[in-house]
């Protein structure tokens, strides 16, 4: 059976599980006997453990099911929760959320990296790290190995169930030569080609290790195969700069008791013979169709979908309504009248409910941040609370995919730059709990998230000192500019006050990339900081990106597109009245000094304004900045949608997208936040 049709259902919800654990884990952190929590990251382990079964991807089987053997454990009284539990129990999560990371990109989970996890779950489940096993001394013609090695109930099971299924299990000990240069990569050469034909359940020392050069010129695996030691044999004697190899059955020399024991164990060989079997080019072409996807789904109400098709019906029925009418009379003129009308009501209905078909919560992105401010505590020695609210509020899905890394970098740096030490937080008399805020809302027709610390806030001096040592402002410059533009100098590409860079970054690192890509998505970035009482980054973005209310404008034969959101207003200025300033063209505006921009001369267009006339301003703002722009006549507000330019246009200053408008033409829609 074709799996890969059921792949993105399969993916989403191991998605939707992994994230409820990891809520779970962290309040189980706090409440270790919520036996409530404990029975829900069990069953998540079933059912994940169920799913990727079927899908046929084993780690993830293998590492599930060893999760719920250590919960059972708990959950019947013969073992208590600790911090050493918790933290293994985060630990999968971590490799469960890689392995599904691979399988969205790549189709596949990858190589098997979390055998050394699932056996720190055996050892607990065992009560005890490694169970002795009596293996026999094998004589090569070279040397003699000593293949007393120690493995947990886990590889003995495993090997007890493939003699069971008449499969070969093998102990393949490998000597590399002592002139070899590079023994992390001559070993991976060789696991690589022993997985081809096997499965390897067993690696001393640990693949980890191995892949770390932690290790001296030997090492030896444990595996199950359907091929032959002399097949297995024949691919190591192709391998360069080994010493010895030696490929000792168990099948023969492992003691099995009567004991059946009950444990899923997979046959290796069949996914690989089944893998063999399929021809190179189907299996190239299902890997190309799911890179080629971009797996973006949302999960909707069915109440939503409802309303939809409701207002699809009326939309087929005013269209048959308007098939009647011909318009030749005054009657019918006037129905026709009714029925525009009505249309016009149910394409903004129409609108409304496509919208809300978009929108999810941002509980989506937010859920991803008390697990890194735990773990971020923990690694920096500091007490940090993460205070969320208004995660039901709702956003396009297009601004999901996009806002979680700047949102990471803002928390990162509250985190490290941001919040004092205890013993620093002590001195100035504040709680050795330090706190991040971040906090989701709506505003109007847009989307508003902060997030907040009670640290230090930033440095007005030192950056201004860091700017002037960096050439970034003149000494002129630094003694008239003001407070709030000396804090925006943080966004200037690469600018940093950290005097080293740390694992996790100073206040600065990236705030030039958030503020890319916060303004990339039609949004703007503010900041507020107060020294000694702590910075708040303010994010203000559009409810969507799909369609938007837009204002438009003539200048000589194009008409272009203003968003409306970024128009503080309209008015028109005389000619005469503009001055230039350091070549930059300026008129004073209500007692304030506005710039002024030609909008043909940013796009080089003919106008048709004459230089001695009034000039036609729209005046865009960003944050608490104002700027002018001239264009030749307006035509009014219009909902619009926006198109993408395509990748060879993508770069065009000034230009963030076009629309198609009624009559068929295209209008260009200008980028306001290029101007600042």
């Amino acid at each position: 059976m074709d799996m890969n049709q059921y792949m993105d259902i399969f993916i989403e919800e191991s998605k939707e599980h992994l994230q409820n654990m990891n809520q779970i884990l962290l309040q189980m952190e706090n409440n270790p006997e919520d036996m409530n929590m404990l029975n829900e990251i069990f069953r998540i382990a079933h059912t994940i453990k169920g799913m990727s079964s079927t899908m046929g991807f084993q780690s993830i089987a293998h590492l599930t099911h060893e999760m719920e053997n250590v919960l059972d454990l708990i959950r019947s009284g013969n073992m208590l929760v600790n911090e050493k539990i918790i933290n293994i129990l985060f630990k999968c999560f971590d490799e469960l959320e890689s392995y599904i990371t691979s399988i969205e990109i790549s189709g596949v989970e990858g190589e098997d990296t979390s055998a050394g996890l699932v056996k720190e779950l055996a050892a607990l489940r065992d009560g005890q790290d490694v169970v002795d096993t009596d293996l026999p001394i094998v004589k090569s013609n070279n040397a003699v190995i000593n293949t007393n090695i120690e493995v947990n109930e886990y590889v003995h099971n495993v090997i007890h169930k493939a003699i069971q299924q008449e499969l070969n299990p093998f102990l393949v000990k490998i000597n590399l030569n002592s002139k070899c240069m590079l023994k992390s990569a001559r070993a991976y050469i060789i696991i690589n080609t022993l997985e081809k034909l096997a499965e390897i359940v067993y690696s001393n020392p640990s693949i980890e290790d191995i892949e770390d050069e932690k290790f001296d010129l030997s090492f030896e695996l444990i595996l199950i195969s359907k091929a032959d030691a002399s097949i297995l044999e024949r691919e190591l004697k192709g391998i360069s700069e080994i010493d010895l190899y030696e490929v000792i059955s168990l099948q023969e020399n492992y003691y099995v008791n009567n004991t059946d024991v009950q444990m899923e164990i997979p046959d290796p060989s069949l996914e690989k013979e089944q893998i063999e079997s399929t021809p190179a080019s189907k299996g190239e072409e299902a890997k190309n169709k799911r890179n080629n996807k971009t797996g973006k789904t949302v999960r909707v109400d069915i109440d939503r979908l409802d309303n939809l098709m409701n207002l699809v019906s009326e939309l087929i029925i005013i269209k048959t309504r308007l098939e009647d009418i011909d318009g030749t009379d005054r009657k019918e003129g006037q129905n026709m009248h009714e029925a525009i009308e009505y249309l016009e009501r149910i394409t903004t209905s129409l609108h409304d409910a496509v919208m809300k078909v978009r929108m999810v919560p941002i509980e989506r992105v937010f859920n991803r941040f008390p697990r890194m401010v735990r773990d971020l505590s923990k690694e920096l020695g500091k007490e940090i609370t993460l205070f969320m609210t208004g995660e039901e509020t709702e956003v396009d899905r297009t601004v999901i995919d996009e806002i979680g890394d700047p949102l990471i970098h803002l928390i990162r740096n509250s985190i490290d730059h941001g919040i004092e030490d205890p013993e620093t937080r002590e001195k100035y008399n504040k709680p050795k709990n330090g706190s991040v805020k971040l906090i989701a809302y709506p505003d109007g027709n847009s989307v508003v998230i902060e997030v907040e610390d009670d640290g230090g806030g930033i440095n007005i001096e030192r950056v201004k000192a860091k700017a002037l040592e960096r050439g970034v402002i003149t000494l002129q410059q630094s003694q008239i500019m003001e407070d709030k533009d000396i804090v925006q100098l943080l966004f200037h590409p690469g600018f940093s006050t950290a005097d080293k860079i740390s694992d996790i970054s100073g206040r600065g690192v990236g705030l030039d990339v958030v503020k890319t890509k916060i303004e990339s998505l039609g949004g703007v970035v503010e900041v507020d900081t107060k020294h000694g009482m702590g910075s708040k980054f303010t994010i203000r973005l559009p409810l969507t990106l799909a369609i938007i209310q837009a204002l438009l404008v003539n200048v000589g034969k194009e008409k272009y597109a203003i968003p409306l959101n970024t128009i503080k207003e309209i008015t028109t200025i005389q000619a005469n009245t503009v001055r230039k300033v350091q070549n930059n063209e300026v008129v004073l505006y209500r007692n304030s000094t506005l710039p002024i921009l030609k909008l043909s001369t940013l796009l080089n267009v003919p106008t048709t304004t004459d230089e001695d006339e009034e000039y036609v301003v729209v005046i865009v703002k960003k944050a608490d900045k104002s700027v002018g722009i001239v264009v030749d006549h307006l035509i009014g507000q219009q909902e619009i949608v926006i198109k993408s330019l395509g990748k060879y246009l993508a770069n065009i200053k000034a230009i963030a997208g076009a629309t198609i408008l009624g009559n068929g033409s295209v209008a260009l829609i200008v980028d306001t936040n290029s101007f600042f």
